[in-house]
């Protein structure tokens, strides 16, 4: 079955903002990090990253909001809501175990990662329910 405009579009999304996401990574690592650079420029290109990170957000968004099909939609819309649900739960858990001083602190940055793997439970789930992953 041929890919729809869509779905295309958002692939293209997705490559771009994943390819804008390791170019980032490695200058924030190389010029902010190694080499201890400093000031406004410093804050900058560490924040690169997250501003691709931020576009695999979007491009998700957009995806959900160009779908015209009402069941996708739908898939997509369930499986979203449980990557939030996983990745907001498994933080906050893991916030109060590390308030409470029984765990290592973790970066804020892995929430993007739980959301990642949310969206493979959120299918996961849409397939078990519904009996059709679909979605994201």
């Amino acid at each position: 079955m041929p890919m729809s405009p869509v779905y295309r579009r958002y692939v293209v999304r997705i490559g771009v903002a994943t390819g804008a996401y390791i170019a980032a990574l490695f200058v924030a690592i190389r010029y902010v990090r190694d080499a201890q650079m400093t000031g406004p420029l410093a804050y900058l290109l560490g924040a690169l990253p997250g501003l691709a990170v931020i576009a695999m957000f979007w491009a998700i968004g957009r995806l959900l909001v160009e779908t015209t099909d009402e069941y996708r939609r739908m898939l997509m819309t369930r499986q979203i809501l449980v990557a939030c649900g996983f990745a907001l739960s498994v933080t906050t858990v893991w916030g109060f175990l590390e308030n409470a001083g029984l765990v290592a602190h973790v970066d804020g940055f892995y929430v993007a990662i739980l959301f990642f793997f949310g969206l493979a439970v959120g299918q996961l789930f849409n397939r078990l329910t519904l009996g059709d992953g679909g979605g994201v």
